[in-house]
């Protein structure tokens, strides 16, 4: 997934952006996946199945508190490569972004950064 090397910089570079949390990537990508399934399978035509996935997967991460910009890409994606299964969505997509997750803490572990941050109360 090419959107997963943006994803990795803002983990490994910015960990401390709302948008490089574990709830943003995790939710995010998985999300921007399920949605751009779905606008395959009510949209057949992939020129106007572009653009509502990607619209789509925007409004849904703003609602659930999940912004992470290079999940939008994650819908264009799945339509682009014909990704007709919901199963698409959690391997490799939802996997992967756990498994960058736990990089991105062992590094910052390792770097003394701190990740994930933790909400200010």
């Amino acid at each position: 997934m090419a959107s997963f090397g943006a994803s990795a910089l803002l983990v490994f570079a910015l960990p401390g952006s709302p948008m490089a949390q574990p709830l943003a990537v995790i939710a995010g990508n998985t999300l921007s996946a399920l949605v751009g399934i779905s606008v395959l399978h009510l949209v057949g035509e992939p020129l106007l199945a572009l653009p509502l996935a990607a619209t789509l997967s925007i409004l849904g991460m703003f609602i659930l508190r999940c912004l992470h910009p290079p999940a939008a890409a994650v819908s264009l994606i799945v339509v682009l490569s014909h990704a007709m299964h919901y199963r698409y969505a959690f391997f490799p997509v939802m996997i992967d972004s756990v498994l960058l997750i736990l990089a991105g803490a062992a590094y910052s572990n390792l770097t003394g950064k701190i990740y994930p941050n933790r909400p200010s109360r």
